[in-house]
């Protein structure tokens, strides 16, 4: 397939947009936008027919503090205003035109939602991610909730009526995919004081999202049947082997939405590829979007519902969804785009399902098909998460290159329920990078590439992936790209941030199984990475230290190995300056054409 390379500056180009959230009355939809290099902002759309108000920014106090991708957190209407957390740290409040400091804590505000307690407006909301901590908007009073026996403390929110304040929480070791709970707490009616507090689990499941229907039926999603389900009072919506969420990263996931006559809108996930559904109060599951887009950020009221997508060459916008009299959605329409039009020019294809088996399992990849045959085999961080079927400018990047992109899914990856995800665990390091092999030799074997015409490439826990196989199956590939990739374990354990401070704890062991650690840690195996290596790091990097790259480079190259090490300065995990963005891809088509281009 030839197709005219995708130029640089358009894989740089856009703006970053999330969290779309309709209105009380549904006659505007809010959300956050950044453009690359540049301060977040509040851009407000309105949506009332026949005359819609252009979109215009909302903001103007300290920058908002947004989430990611399909994340959220950001803020929350409160009538025509909103509630918003700021860059600084805390919570602030537009009405009109004016401006209001919410919180002075000193600390990190996230997550706000409002809602009217014994007659006056209150803010919940989490403080260092530990925290709920409730508000009075009028008087300024305020109260933590919480009693402090969980660590984690995640998306809080108040039911319809006032009376109970919901919110996920989990302590270590677990993450929260292993064991968060549903925390719900009842309020006196002094509005700020707890009568009580109680805590919901399932057998053998994990907790997100908590909330309220507009009846006041609680809601959440759990994975107690294997898969992440969607769960309203007693009622869990059965789907097959799909998932109808993603892994609790961030705070603000909202992947379904109630709407007031009970019908349930779900965002799904089959094997990476994206769809939409409407769970019927009989039961019914009704397909309202098909698998060409991945859908996240529901929002509904009475009149629409408005949604996140993104598909491989379409940036992500913010959609609507109008509701007829009836109680039947139409649609989409877009609100709001990302990118520029130029994307629609593009028209990659959507990628092929692959599967192999190994020893008895079934391990998942998506084959993006070139048909030059040489290969880029691509392992996403996490490794609890999953690249799926979305917005990649990356993976159009390449494939415009002439490249087919193998994405896989080795064990310990999302998407593909709660068993193939649980079992990583005590293997990382070893059954990923066994499943990434087997995945690569299956393509081998298929021939859509050979060991010469092949690179292993990846991130952060993707990046601890590539070293690995660049140290056990070195015979399947022509080298390797990692960038701030885990290369030492125990190290890791010792030093990252607090969020993923247990994380080792239950995919490799206990901190003092020095010989486990040291077995499962590529930078032990540096003598056998003979290259080509192309090593990528940021010097300030708060997850994976900088100097774990540089210790893998320097035994590497002790050792007689090829490796380039590149260093960004200023960067944490992950490159926002556009010139290094820039200096990266520039950095890696020469390396892949140093060690492909004579064997093609």
């Amino acid at each position: 397939m030839d197709v005219p390379p995708i130029p640089l500056d358009l894989v740089l180009s856009g703006r970053d947009v999330t969290e779309p959230r309709l209105s009380p009355d549904g006659s505007a939809v809010a959300f956050v936008q950044r453009r690359r290099g540049s301060a977040a902002v509040m851009v407000i759309h309105g949506l009332d027919t026949p005359n819609p108000v252009p979109e215009r920014p909302l903001s103007f106090g300290p920058d908002p503090a947004p989430g990611r991708g399909l994340g959220g957190g950001a803020f929350a209407w409160l009538g025509s205003g909103i509630v918003y957390a700021a860059a600084d740290g805390e919570l602030w409040s537009i009405d009109g035109a004016a401006l209001v400091q919410v919180t002075a804590h000193e600390r990190s505000c996230r997550a706000p939602d409002v809602a009217v307690v014994g007659g006056a407006p209150v803010v919940a909301y989490a403080v260092d991610e530990a925290e709920i901590w409730l508000t009075d908007l009028a008087s300024g009073r305020h109260r933590r909730i919480d009693d402090g026996r969980h660590e984690f403390c995640f998306d809080p929110v108040i039911a319809p009526d006032g009376s109970t304040v919901s919110w996920q929480a989990w302590s270590p070791p677990d993450m929260p995919w292993d064991a968060a709970v549903r925390v719900d707490a009842r309020l006196e009616p002094s509005r700020l004081a707890v009568a009580q507090l109680t805590v919901w689990s399932p057998d053998g499941g994990a907790v997100q999202q908590p909330r309220f229907a507009p009846d006041g039926g609680p809601t959440c999603v759990h994975d107690a049947t294997g898969w992440l389900r969607v769960c309203h009072g007693d009622r869990t919506l059965e789907d097959g082997p799909v998932e109808q969420a993603g892994p609790t990263w961030g705070m603000g996931q909202r992947s379904y939405a109630v709407t007031e006559d009970g019908a349930i809108l779900v965002a799904r996930n089959d094997r990476g590829f994206g769809g939409l559904c409407v769970a019927g109060v009989d039961g019914s599951m009704t397909e309202l979007a098909g698998p060409g887009h991945v859908y996240g950020q529901l929002s509904v009221t009475r009149d629409r519902l408005v949604a996140l997508r993104s598909g491989p060459t379409s940036p992500g916008e913010v959609v609507q969804f109008p509701r007829t009299r009836a109680g039947e959605f139409e649609g989409p329409s877009v609100v709001a785009h990302s990118g520029v039009p130029a994307w629609e020019q593009i028209d990659m294809p959507r990628p092929d399902v692959v599967e192999a088996d190994v020893d008895g399992t079934t391990v998942h990849a998506r084959r993006y098909v070139a048909g030059h045959g040489r290969m880029l085999c691509w392992v996403h961080g996490g490794p609890t998460d999953q690249w799926q079927v979305d917005f990649r400018p990356r993976l159009a990047y390449w494939w415009s290159r002439g490249w087919d992109v193998l994405v896989v899914d080795p064990r310990g990856t999302t998407g593909h329920g709660r068993a193939y995800q649980r079992a990583l665990n005590g293997f990382w390091g070893r059954l990923d990078v066994d499943d990434t092999a087997a995945l690569v030799a299956h393509a081998h074997r298929r021939g859509w590439a050979r060991p010469a015409t092949t690179v292993v490439i990846g991130g952060s826990s993707g990046g601890l992936t590539v070293l690995g196989v660049l140290a056990d199956h070195a015979d399947l590939v022509a080298g390797g790209v990692a960038s701030y990739p885990v290369s030492d374990l125990g190290d890791l354990a010792e030093v990252t941030h607090r969020f993923e401070a247990h994380y080792t704890d239950t995919l490799v062991g206990p901190i003092d199984d020095t010989a486990r650690f040291r077995e499962l840690s590529p930078i032990h195996r540096a003598d056998r990475i003979d290259g080509p290596l192309l090593l990528f790091h940021g010097s300030e990097d708060p997850v994976v230290p900088a100097a774990q790259s540089a210790l893998l480079a320097d035994r590497v190259t002790a050792a007689g190995g090829d490796v380039e090490h590149v260093v960004y300065e200023g960067e944490g995990h992950g490159f926002r300056d556009p010139e290094h963005q820039r200096d990266e891809y520039e950095r890696t088509e020469r390396f892949l054409d140093r060690i492909v281009a004579a064997s093609r």
